[in-house]
């Protein structure tokens, strides 16, 4: 497995390169985020350790400009922050998890096993179905360049359509990633705020972008309808 360590704190990089060169991982390291974000654009690596704060370029950006660049390498971010905005934010980028110094060279290991083990998808930092736009990160919705206003439970429907694009999604699929799956509402809550969506997203602008495919769910097109 080769692995790209991006890290500033000398003595803590040569800690983790140790200790995964001596699990049989082959390392690179990088100190600042400009150096770290170069090397992984120009080498294929399995997976990428990136610390937040970087000299340059700090973590955020670096995960942002490989996403934007469609490179897809798993990427465990690395912080002295500790909070649930931090984690938040890392994830919205396209970071596959996350790690709060000091951490457990054994839990990290693990966790870059697992990341690899999963593979890595596409993890846009911006959602795109046509010219239908959805930005994680800044909560932004636009179609054809006009942003749209949305409610918070409704951003959370259209992201998970969005992410789930060009699928059939059950109701239960929805109620437990919108909501979760301990929610014993009723279940046209759904029907509910996927109507005042395609008020939003869809009608005015002549669009159908999300289907009912009956008795299975709904769909939101590939190419935004």
């Amino acid at each position: 497995m080769r692995v790209l360590l991006v890290e500033d704190e000398a003595a803590l990089a040569a800690v983790v390169r140790d200790a995964l060169m001596g699990e049989g991982f082959a390392v690179d390291v990088a100190a600042t985020g400009d150096d770290g974000l170069w090397a992984a654009t120009e080498h294929p690596y399995d997976v990428i350790v990136l610390d937040i704060m970087l000299p340059g370029l700090n973590g955020y950006e670096v995960c942002r400009q490989l996403r934007g660049r469609e490179v897809w390498t798993p990427i465990v971010m690395l912080t002295a922050k500790d909070g649930e905005y931090d984690l938040a934010d890392a994830l919205d980028l396209g970071a596959d998890d996350y790690l709060t110094k000091p951490f457990s060279l054994v839990v990290l290991l693990a966790r870059l096993r697992a990341v690899v083990r999963r593979g890595s998808p596409e993890r846009p930092a911006v959602l795109t179905a046509g010219d239908l736009s959805v930005d994680p990160a800044s909560r932004r919705v636009s179609r054809g360049g006009q942003e749209i206003s949305v409610t918070s439970r409704e951003f959370a429907l259209l992201e998970f359509l969005m992410r789930h694009r060009g699928e059939v999604v059950s109701k239960s699929a929805i109620i437990g990633g919108v909501w979760d799956w301990t929610f014993d509402g009723d279940t046209n809550i759904v029907e509910v705020y996927v109507r005042y969506l395609r008020r939003k997203i869809d009608q005015p602008f002549g669009r159908s972008a999300i289907e009912t495919v009956r008795g299975a769910g709904y769909r939101l097109a590939a190419n935004g309808g």
